[in-house]
């Protein structure tokens, strides 16, 4: 029998526009939705070969909302649609006449989706012209990028990813699905505001986690570094070739026989550094000098056994300078690719630094299903990103998308007529006072670790599923990993500890397993049958369960790397991110800890979403799937292409990187920066500034305005540009942000309180004073969302988890005392 997309039968049209909108469309497109994109009579706002990307398994048509016919048409395709995609400013669409609360109200089933660049409900910021680039300057993530700019004294930073569409694209998508879902029990649909800057707060979360009195032994080199020269007044003036060593040995980039460089990412596991060390043949040499071992490194520092150990980090320096001298000369022995076959074959995290343009066309994203060949009819043969997400049933059908084509009016909505309505669903409820929560009937077992797993289902907790998270008894990480970063990424959750590689262990999870909707896990897909998390061995335990896996190199089908394990700094090093912001001669750490992990974690959540509503609408159960190396094509959709005839890939690259053009750009104005983000055909518009007369004459344009910015105040500045509507801001860093906007947690999400809420949690379980960004960015109407509870410390649960699958007090005393479970993994939550 032919395998049913899961979202066959849903009806959209898209009038979405840059990225973000399109791209949510896009991910509904790619999943079996009809989806016709609506763009303005003179074409998409965006002229970009991405569109073809975005715009794929649509059917495209233009429309004028200013006149009385094309206005009218549109609410032809409305009335035959199930969601409507914005992503204009807050009131564009209702000045244009198309009102989604009137729509609703005479379609309660109708979802609508807005994804501004603001919030509609931020005063200040809500008519501002929100390019991405705007956006991220407003949103800190320009300002201090991360440690390394920092020692080199660069500031403000520029990148030209567009992080913000791309988490606001994970999550919108997942929102949209959530509704459809929820609509078939209640009838009723919902409004849905997703703000992309809110979306890249909650994408850069660990840029504004703050910690206060958190223990010495977490801070790197560079952080004491920085420390030092702030407290000496020291000029932050690092070369890049002096900031590497200060790096930690298993975190950083070392030079190759090729003279190219290879990225080794594995600390924070014992075995993985371990691993590193006897791939490099100096593990026994390092032993013999004196390699401290400390066998509980979740022991406060001063009851260690020894001055550090290999699973620790950061190293303090002495040891990183002993290791570091030692793997810089093994490295130059071989070739970047055949380290990157050793790290890979040995299961060790590492990967060669490599350019967008090797990606897209590597073998391994080629086999796998990452990258995928569309016929476009005006690019031809293209290479483009694969799907998103896909489920392993149906893999096969989502490797052949098709191109974008150009439709009539007619087409368009004889396309939507010809799916059909939804007349199942039930009659619209009346709206409730007492909102529930899209997924308030949800039971996830948890069995994730580090990142991009634990976010998927801290994502899935704000709708209301309750979340069991199941771990070791021993812990595999150090507590940077295993615990500091679960502040964020196990918030809500239940946990308790057990070793199911025990017989009464396995009975525990099979008992879970269970008593659960779904279960989830980052882990290769070798792992999977050894785990009894194969298809077969899950439902033999609980007929119909669903299943989540995200891994690092996985695609829809096989490639060379597809068993390769790492970490979100090996996509980065292998897929070109890296080279694109320190520059291929240079290569560097994008700035924002869990950049693409945490954007995963939002497309598990969407991919688990997409299983729960396919089952109900079919009765199949599905297995989800998606990947850093997935997130990384969203990330770059920019960039991660190629076609005959391609343009050089030579987008703005490198530390000295202050914008994408003359135009696109950070200027010095008399009293610090400003960010002007216009196009060429925006120059007529420019030269109408005041103190810009002449600048589309100008035959060095860049040097007009550097020298006219210099005249004025960037505050000035920014307000007589966007006065003509050209987007401009000052960029602000995450500490004047969380000045500006946190509030002791209050039980609620700061959805009412504009584009930033940060949260300070004044009796947080780990002893801290905690501050972290709200989970605020997705904004139902209807649903409710929900403030979660503070991540609570390993094993916390452990006693009611197990009682709740029919353990006595006894039985579970017993197998803590045998350490079957355990109830805690250290004497202090985060050890000092």
């Amino acid at each position: 029998m032919e395998k049913r997309l899961p979202l066959e039968g849903v009806r959209v049209v898209d009038f979405g526009q840059q990225i973000a909108g399109p791209a949510v469309a896009m991910i509904l497109a790619d999943m079996g939705a009809t989806v016709i994109h609506v763009d303005p009579p003179q074409g998409p706002q965006w002229d970009h070969p991405a569109n073809a990307i975005l715009n794929r398994n649509k059917k495209c048509i233009r429309l004028d909302l200013k006149s009385e016919d094309g206005l009218q048409q549109a609410f032809e395709l409305i009335a035959n649609a199930d969601v409507v995609v914005e992503s204009f400013r807050p009131g564009k669409m209702k000045a244009l006449g198309v009102d989604f609360a009137a729509l609703r109200a005479e379609r309660p089933e109708l979802v609508t989706l807005s994804v501004p660049g603001f919030a509609s409900n931020d005063e200040l910021r809500r008519e501002w012209k929100a390019t991405e680039a705007i956006v991220a300057a407003t949103s800190g993530a320009f300002t201090d990028m991360g440690f390394n700019r920092v020692l080199m004294g660069l500031n403000p930073s520029f990148s030209p990813l567009p992080l913000g569409s791309s988490y606001a694209t994970t999550m919108a998508a997942s929102s949209v699905v959530m509704a459809l879902l929820a609509r078939e029990k209640t009838g009723r649909g919902d409004t849905i505001e997703v703000p992309i800057a809110a979306a890249l707060m909650e994408g850069l979360s660990y840029n504004s986690v703050v910690i206060e009195g958190m223990p010495e032994r977490y801070m790197t080199m560079r952080e004491h570094e920085i420390s030092h020269r702030r407290d000496n007044d020291i000029e932050m003036d690092l070369s890049y070739e002096d900031l590497q060593e200060y790096l930690d040995p298993f975190y950083r980039t070392y030079e190759c026989a090729d003279g190219r460089y290879f990225y080794a990412v594995c600390p924070s596991h014992r075995n993985h550094a371990r691993r590193c060390l006897q791939a490099l043949g100096i593990y026994e040499e390092l032993l013999a000098e004196g390699l401290p071992e400390v066998n509980d490194l979740h022991l406060p520092i001063k009851e260690w056994d020894g001055e550090t150990s290999i699973g620790v980090y950061p190293l303090p320096k002495k040891w990183a300078d002993i290791i570091s001298a030692k793997m810089k000369k093994v490295f130059l022995t071989k070739t970047s690719e055949e380290w990157g076959v050793i790290f890979g074959e040995g299961q060790i995290p590492g990967a060669p630094h490599r350019t967008t343009q090797e990606w897209v066309n590597s073998e391994h994203t080629n086999t796998s299903g990452l990258i995928v060949e569309v016929n476009d009819p005006e690019y031809g043969m293209m290479k483009q990103p694969g799907p998103i997400v896909w489920f392993e049933e149906i893999a096969d059908y989502l490797l052949t998308p098709k191109a974008r084509e150009n439709v009539s009016y007619d087409e368009a909505l004889a396309a939507l007529k010809a799916v059909g309505n939804n007349d199942n669903l039930p009659a619209p409820s009346a709206q409730s006072a007492d909102k529930a929560g899209w997924l308030k009937d949800l039971r996830i077992l948890d069995l994730t670790n580090v990142i991009a797993g634990p976010h998927s289902t801290a994502f899935l907790g704000r709708f209301g599923a309750e979340v069991v998270k199941l771990d070791p008894v021993t812990p595999l990480y150090d507590p940077l990993i295993g615990t500091l970063f679960t502040f964020q990424t196990n918030i809500g959750k239940k946990s308790a500890l057990v070793d199911i590689t025990t017989g009464e262990g396995r009975e525990a999870f099979e008992r879970l397993v269970k008593s659960v909707d779904l279960v989830v896990i980052n882990a290769p897909d070798r792992q999977m049958k050894p785990l009894g998390l194969d298809h077969d061995s899950l439902q033999a335990i609980n007929p119909g369960v669903l299943f989540c896996r995200l891994d690092c190199l996985g695609g829809p089908k096989p490639g060379p790397k597809t068993n390769y394990i790492g970490y979100d700094d090996i996509i980065q090093a292998n897929s070109g991110i890296m080279s694109r912001f320190g520059g291929p001669d240079t290569p560097e750490e994008h700035a924002h800890l869990g950049t693409l992990d945490v954007n995963c974690g939002f497309a598990a959540g969407l991919g688990m979403a997409l299983a729960l509503y396919h089952k109900h609408k079919t009765g199949e159960t599905s297995r989800a799937r998606t990947s850093l190396s997935a997130v990384t094509n969203l990330a770059q959709v920019k960039f991660a292409f190629d076609y005959e005839g391609r343009a050089a890939f030579d987008e703005a690259s490198g530390r000295d990187a202050l914008g994408n053009h003359a135009l696109s750009h950070f200027y010095k104005a008399s009293d610090g920066w400003l960010f002007m983000d216009a196009e060429e055909h925006e120059l007529a518009k420019l030269a109408g500034v005041e103190g810009l007369a002449g600048v589309d004459e100008a035959n060095d344009t860049a040097e007009f305005l550097r020298v006219a910015f210099a005249q004025d105040t960037a505050e000035s500045w920014c307000e007589k540009l966007r006065a003509a509507d050209i987007a401009a801001a000052q960029p602000l860093g995450i500490e004047h942000l969380r000045d500006s906007y946190t509030r002791t947690a209050d039980g609620t999400v700061g959805i009412d309180r504009g584009s930033y809420a940060f949260s300070t949690y004044e009796d947080h379980p780990s002893g801290h004073r905690v501050t972290l960004i709200d989970h605020y960015s997705i904004r139902p109407e209807e649903a409710a969302i929900k403030a979660l509870p503070s991540t609570e410390a390993y094993g916390n649960s452990t006693r009611e988890v197990l009682a709740s699958v029919g353990y006595s007090d006894e039985q579970v005393s017993d197998m803590i005392e045998r350490r079957i479970a355990g109830t805690g993994w250290g004497k202090e939550f985060l050890p000092s």
